[in-house]
C-alpha cells in the first residue's frame, strides 16, 4: 500500500483533496483526528491535548491501514509533521513521542497544500490572517525540503489542485 499524506496550514483544502483522491482511486482516506477531538473537547486545548491528538491520529491511521490492507493507495489528512508544527507554533515545543513517530512512520508521497485558497471560517480554525498562514506554509515547506520522501506543492483553485494531485500520484505510482 502506498500512503499519500496531504499537509499544509488550515483551510487549504486538505480534507477535500483527500476525499476527492480516495473517490477517484476507489480507495480510502484517513480524516484528521484533531477535528473529531476538538469538536468534542473544544478549542481551549493544552499542550498535553496535542499528545492525545497525536496518538489518536496514529491509531486512526493504523485502523484504516488494517481495514484497507489490500488497497493500493491510502490518502491521509495530516500526519505527525502537522503535530510537530502545531506544538512548536502554539507552545514552542513538541512532544518527544511525536518526534519519535516522525522517524518511525513511513509514507510514499506528500502533497503540500498552498495558502492560495481563501481562508474559510470554521469554528475549529484559528488563523484567518495572511501572516500566520504564510509562516505556517513556509514551515511545512522547509520540513518537506529537509526530508527524503517525494513531495509536490498543490496550488490553484479546487479543480487545479485535484489535477495536480492526480498527476503527482499517477506519475509516482501508476505510470
Amino acid at each position: 500500500m502506498k500512503k499519500v499524506v496531504v499537509i499544509g496550514p488550515e483551510s487549504t483544502g486538505k480534507s477535500t483533496l483527500c476525499e476527492q483522491l480516495a473517490k477517484y482511486y476507489n480507495s480510502s482516506w484517513v480524516p484528521e483526528y484533531a477535528r473529531e477531538y476538538l469538536t468534542v473537547h473544544g478549542m481551549n486545548y493544552t499542550y498535553d491535548d496535542l499528545l492525545t491528538i497525536a496518538k489518536g491520529q496514529v491509531a486512526l491511521e493504523e485502523s484504516y491501514i488494517e481495514k484497507a490492507k489490500d488497497a493500493k493507495l491510502l490518502f491521509i489528512d495530516t500526519d505527525q509533521y502537522v503535530m510537530q508544527v502545531w506544538g512548536e507554533f502554539v507552545f514552542g515545543k513538541c512532544h518527544q513521542w511525536t518526534l519519535d513517530q516522525i522517524t518511525k512512520r513511513k509514507y510514499d508521497l506528500y502533497l503540500l497544500c498552498n495558502i492560495d485558497l481563501p481562508w474559510a471560517y470554521d469554528v475549529l480554525r484559528e488563523y484567518p490572517d495572511p501572516g500566520p498562514r504564510t509562516e505556517l506554509y513556509n514551515i511545512y515547506r522547509n520540513i518537506l525540503l529537509n526530508q527524503p520522501v517525494p513531495w509536490v506543492e498543490i496550488s490553484g483553485n479546487y479543480d487545479e489542485r485535484f489535477q495536480k494531485a492526480l498527476k503527482a500520484v499517477d506519475d509516482l505510482f501508476i505510470a
